[in-house]
């Protein structure tokens, strides 16, 4: 089967010069498709990280970035993160930062701080934005300035671009600084990706191979499940030991297969993928870019993902790191356990009630602590019924009783409370799915 004309259109896009424009209208003309088929096609690239879209400027042709180098944001990213216009340079809008440096100090002592690569954020200063420029580094004006015409000339020339906002430079700085935050937080995430990385290539079957084929195929790899693909990679099915058991050897593989398989893509988190397999019971699932196999991972992958992540020191807070900073863990009898903080300014909406998204975390986190006691595992929240009685305030202690009334082997279910001052005030039941080690 030859490629389907949305991949023609990502091939070519992928082929383009870094920082080149794309257009819908240009890619539909050249590839011959509707305009609707193009945008659609752009679209995708942007969510696989080879283009992206700058307010003013148009869809640029970028460099994927790597996990390693995530914390690094390209000026086009700057652009959007601090509602800037581009007055030049636009050619160098797919280059990343290695840092930026805010310019509030004289020209002489400024020079030092600015490299190549790097982001001067100053104001209205013509001189230093020259300066800049010629030193290797892209401008970010504040306040919402122009540059002079002589600026975005060498702007332009040098490839290097130069922005304003209408923000002031402490909320420029705090904007990319939060960025940057966020990518490092990100950088944590265990992704399929990363485990696939160094794995053999994964052994398929085809649509017309046997039963035959599949024995064969086990003895060789030692494996009993393989997704079934196409002659252009897609996958089309999943063939198991139960799909094949008392089936003749000649049988074709496509009359067994279960077809459209779940799947995963690279960007998919260690996470999300234990859920989906704990949910329906999954041994093994492809993964995907666009509908090409590219891997397959496996419910003992996910299991040494999940353990990897817990033996990495985190570099950035994530809103559950936040909220629970404000509670300790007390135990009590051999069932139950407790979480006993404050609500904090931060957990609480407009009218001073704690939020109930706050509640739901402290409420998940209670229960999983209550079922570690009895599973040292890792597991995935799967239902959460919850009756509030009474509204929780700002500044309340409260305590969150959990205790467990059912357990199995894939599965662990808890009761819990939330007490202020010895009056329960919410009141929950909480069921987990546990994945086997």
């Amino acid at each position: 089967m030859s490629t389907t004309k949305h991949e023609q259109i990502l091939e070519y896009i992928e082929s383009l010069e870094i920082g080149s424009k794309i257009s819908v209208r240009q890619v539909a003309k050249h590839m011959g498709v509707s305009e609707g088929t193009a945008y659609r096609a752009i679209k995708e690239a942007e969510v696989r990280g080879i283009a992206t879209t700058i307010e003013r400027v148009g869809t640029v042709r970028i460099e994927k970035q790597q996990k390693k180098d995530i914390e690094r944001l390209t000026y086009a990213e700057v652009v959007n993160i601090v509602d800037g216009t581009v007055l030049g340079g636009a050619n160098g809008l797919h280059k990343t930062l290695q840092k930026f440096v805010i310019g509030a100090m004289q020209v002489e002592a400024m020079v030092k701080y600015i490299d190549p690569d790097s982001l001067l954020i100053v104001g209205n200063r013509d001189q230093v934005h020259k300066i800049a420029l010629e030193q290797g580094a892209a401008v970010l004006i504040t306040g919402g300035f122009d540059a002079s015409p002589v600026v975005k000339a060498l702007a332009d020339k040098l490839e290097l671009p130069i922005i304003s906002s209408a923000y002031d430079t402490f909320t420029v700085a705090s904007l990319i600084n939060r960025a940057i935050y966020d990518r490092l937080i990100k950088k944590d995430i265990v992704i399929v990706e990363d485990i696939l990385q160094g794995q053999e290539p994964a052994a398929v079957m085809h649509p017309q191979q046997t039963v035959a084929d599949w024995h064969q195929l086990v003895e060789s790899t030692g494996h009993s499940r393989f997704p079934v693909v196409d002659s252009t990679s897609r996958v089309v099915g999943m063939v198991t030991s139960k799909d094949v058991s008392g089936q003749a050897d000649d049988t074709v593989i496509e009359k067994l297969m279960t077809r459209n398989p779940f799947t995963v893509t690279p960007k998919t988190s260690v996470a999300s993928t234990a859920h989906k397999m704990i949910w329906e019971g999954i041994e093994l699932l492809p993964v995907v870019d666009g509908r090409k196999l590219v891997g397959v991972i496996s419910r003992q992958d996910v299991i040494k993902g999940l353990q990897y992540i817990q033996k990495q020191p985190h570099t950035g807070d994530t809103i559950k790191d936040l909220i629970l900073r404000h509670f300790r863990e007390e135990r009590h009898d051999d069932k139950s356990v407790a979480l006993v903080g404050e609500v904090t300014p931060q957990m609480t909406n407009s009218l001073g009630g704690v939020l109930s998204g706050v509640l739901m975390t402290l409420i998940s986190e209670a229960g999983k602590l209550a079922i570690r006691r009895f599973k040292n595992t890792d597991m995935s929240v799967e239902n959460v019924t919850v009756f509030f009685l009474r509204p929780i305030q700002i500044d309340s202690e409260i305590t969150i009783r959990a205790e467990v009334i059912d357990l199995g082997r894939k599965f662990g279910k808890a009761d819990i409370e939330i007490f202020h001052e010895g009056e329960r005030m919410a009141k929950a039941l909480l069921t987990a799915q546990v994945l086997d080690r």
